[in-house]
C-alpha cells in the first residue's frame, strides 16, 4: 500500500459526500420523521399510532410470517437439492444447479400473474386436481401465494451459499465420521450440515430481507395487507407527510439490518474452520437404485416448479384468450405488437437510466476498490462501509426518503424539480446497485498484483497514468462484470420506480410491467414486456459469467508439467 495523494483523497471525499447526500440524508430523514412530533422534538406517538392501527399490526405479523415461512419453505426445496447435486453422482448435475437457479433470472413480480393462472383457484393445476380428484389446493390464495411466488423465486440464495459452503467442506471430516459408523441422516446432521451452516445462514438470511421488503410480488397479486405495500399505500393515497408510512419504513430497515448482523453475529459465535489436509472435496457418493429414483423424482418435481413462472409467463405472452382452461384456446402475437407501439419508450428508458446508473457504479466502484486496497488513506474502509449500508435498504425506504429529502429540489439551468425527472432514477438505481458493482471491482483488484503497478512507477509513470494505463485494463473483466450485474438488477428494480415515476413518459420497463398486470386485458402486453425484461436480463447474466470466466486467473504451474 501507498500513502494517498491530495487529489486521491480529494475523490474519497467526493465519494463520500455523494454517499452521505444520496444515501445516509434521505434514511435518515425517514428515521427522523418516524420520530419527530412536527416541532422539532422527539416523540414515540407514531409507533403508538402505529400499533393502534389493527391494519398496521395485521401487517407486521403477515410479513414476519411470510418471511418467515417462505425460508422454510426455501430450505426444504433447497438443501436437498444443493446436498444430491453436491455430494452424490448425478448424470446431468451441472444443468440441474443452472437450472435450479433460473428463478433468479426472472423478477419474482414479473412471474406472479402466470403461476395465478397456472396454481391459482380456477388455474391449469387445480383444473386437473378437480377433474381427476375432486379437490383442489390453495397455493395461490393470499398470502399462501406471496409465499408460494417468493419461495419459487428466492430459494436459489440458499442453493448457491449452501452448494459452495458444501463443495468447500473437508472430506477428512466425512471419512471420519464414516470411519466411526456414522452415515446417512446422522452423517448429514451432525457433521455436513454443521460444518455448511454458514453458507446456509448466509443465505436464508438473505432470503428473509428480500421478501420482509418485497413491494411488487405483494402488489402484484393484490396482498396489501403487508408492510411494504401498506408504506407504499399510505404514502401515494394519504400523503408524503404520513407518519405512520414513515414508521413502517423504520420497521422494515431495522429488521434488515438485525437479519445481516443476526447471521453474522450467529456464525461468528461459533468456530467453523476446519484443519484440512489439503482441501481435498469428499468424493461423490453413489446412490442405490431406489435412491436414485426418488432422488431424481424430487429434483424433477423441483425442476418442474421451478420453470413453471418461465412457462406460464412465455404461454401469457402469446394467449390470446386463456381462462378456466389448462393452457391457452388461441394464440397470438398482438400482444408483442401492442408492447413495440406502446412501450418502446419504457424500453429506451430502461436502457438509459440503468446504462447510465451502471456506468456511475463501476467508476465509483473502481475508485473506492482502489482506495481501500492499495492506499492508507485514513478512514478508507468507511466508504466501504457506507456501501454495505445501501444492501440492506429496502427500496420502499430510499424512495420515499428521496420523495422527501429532495422535493423543492430544482436541477440547474432549468431542469425542473429533481423529483419529477429521468435524473432520480439514476441516482436511485446507482445507489442501491452500488454494493454489487464495488464486490466485483474489489475481487478484480484483488487479483491484480501491485508489483506490476510498482514496476510501472520504477519506469516513470505517474500515479494516475498506472491505474488508467495498467489497472483499469487488467480489472477490466470485473469492472464489466459489474457494470453488467448493476445494470440487470436495476433494470428490473420495483419498489423505488414505482414511487419515483411521477408521469408514465419518464417509466421504465418494471413500472410498465406493472401498470400492465393490475388489468386482466394487460396481463398479455405485460407478460410480452415481461419475456422481454427476462431476455434482457438472461443476457446480461450470461455475459457476465462470460466476462468473469475470460479474465479469471489461470492456475499458475510450480514447476509440474501441465
Amino acid at each position: 500500500m501507498t500513502r494517498a495523494s491530495p487529489a486521491l483523497a480529494a475523490v474519497a471525499l467526493a465519494i463520500g459526500l455523494l454517499l452521505v447526500v444520496f444515501l445516509v440524508v434521505p434514511v435518515t430523514a425517514v428515521v427522523y420523521t418516524a420520530f419527530a412530533d412536527g416541532q422539532g422534538g422527539f416523540t414515540l406517538a407514531h409507533f403508538a399510532a402505529f400499533a393502534e392501527i389493527s391494519l398496521m399490526r395485521e401487517s407486521f405479523a403477515n410479513s414476519l410470517y411470510v418471511a418467515g415461512f417462505t425460508v422454510v419453505f426455501a430450505t426444504i426445496v433447497a438443501v436437498p437439492l444443493a446436498y444430491l447435486t453436491v455430494r452424490f453422482q448425478f448424470r446431468g448435475a451441472v444443468l440441474i444447479q443452472t437450472l435450479g437457479v433460473l428463478p433468479l433470472v426472472m423478477p419474482a413480480f414479473v412471474g406472479a400473474s402466470a403461476m395465478q393462472l397456472l396454481f391459482g383457484r380456477s388455474g391449469s393445476l387445480n383444473l386437473i386436481l378437480k377433474d381427476a380428484f375432486g379437490f383442489t389446493l390453495p397455493l395461490m390464495e393470499g398470502l399462501n401465494g406471496v409465499i408460494f411466488v417468493e419461495t419459487l423465486h428466492y430459494f436459489p440464495f440458499i442453493l448457491l451459499n449452501l452448494s459452495a459452503a458444501l463443495a468447500n467442506i473437508d472430506s477428512s471430516m466425512e471419512e471420519s465420521a464414516q470411519n466411526l459408523g456414522s452415515s446417512g441422516w446422522r452423517l448429514f446432521s451432525r457433521i455436513v450440515f454443521p460444518l455448511a451452516l454458514p453458507g446456509y445462514v448466509a443465505g436464508a438470511s438473505l432470503v428473509f430481507i428480500k421478501v420482509f421488503d418485497d413491494l411488487g410480488t405483494p402488489l402484484v397479486l393484490n396482498v396489501t395487507n403487508m408492510l411494504a405495500p401498506q408504506a407504499y399505500l399510505r404514502v401515494t393515497s394519504i400523503g408524503i407527510e404520513d407518519p405512520v408510512g414513515y414508521v413502517i419504513c423504520v420497521i422494515l430497515v431495522l429488521f434488515s439490518i438485525a437479519a445481516m448482523a443476526g447471521s453474522w453475529w450467529f456464525v461468528k459465535r461459533r468456530d467453523y474452520a476446519v484443519v484440512s489436509r489439503g482441501g481435498a472435496m469428499a468424493p461423490r457418493r453413489k446412490l442405490t437404485a431406489w435412491q436414485t429414483f426418488l432422488a431424481y423424482g424430487w429434483i424433477g418435481a423441483v425442476l418442474l416448479l421451478v420453470l413453471s413462472p418461465h412457462l406460464g409467463i412465455l404461454l401469457l405472452s402469446f394467449s390470446k384468450v386463456w381462462s378456466f382452461t389448462v393452457f391457452p384456446e388461441q394464440f397470438t402475437t398482438a400482444h408483442y405488437a401492442t408492447v413495440s407501439e406502446d412501450s418502446t419508450r419504457m424500453i429506451w428508458n430502461t436502457f438509459l437510466y440503468c446504462g447510465l446508473a451502471a456506468f456511475v457504479d463501476v467508476i465509483i466502484g473502481t475508485a473506492i476498490a482502489y482506495i481501500v486496497l492499495r492506499t492508507t488513506l485514513p478512514g478508507r474502509q468507511i466508504l466501504d462501509h457506507l456501501v454495505t449500508v445501501a444492501l440492506a435498504m429496502p427500496g420502499v425506504v430510499l424512495g420515499i426518503g428521496y420523495l422527501r429529502t429532495f422535493k423543492g429540489i430544482e436541477i440547474p439551468f432549468g431542469g425542473g424539480a429533481l423529483t419529477a425527472s429521468w435524473l432520480i432514477f439514476v441516482i436511485a438505481y446507482a445507489v442501491r446497485r452500488l454494493p454489487y458493482a464495488l464486490r466485483s471491482c474489489v475481487a478484480a483488484l484483488q487479483q491484480v498484483h501491485p508489483s506490476l503497478e510498482e514496476a510501472a512507477e520504477n519506469l516513470g509513470a505517474s500515479r494516475w497514468r498506472v491505474i488508467r494505463r495498467v489497472v483499469v485494463p487488467l480489472m477490466a473483466g470485473g469492472i464489466l462484470a459489474g457494470f453488467v450485474t448493476s445494470f440487470i438488477t436495476a433494470a428490473v428494480e420495483i419498489s423505488e420506480t414505482i414511487l419515483l415515476t411521477s408521469r408514465e413518459s419518464l417509466a421504465p420497463m418494471s413500472y410498465g410491467i406493472y401498470l400492465y398486470m393490475q388489468s386482466i386485458a394487460g396481463r398479455g402486453p405485460g407478460a410480452a414486456l415481461g419475456v422481454i425484461a427476462v431476455v434482457l436480463v438472461a443476457v446480461g447474466t450470461y455475459l457476465s459469467h462470460r466476462f468473469v470466466a475470460a479474465n479469471a486467473p489461470q492456475n499458475q504451474s510450480t514447476g509440474a508439467k501441465p
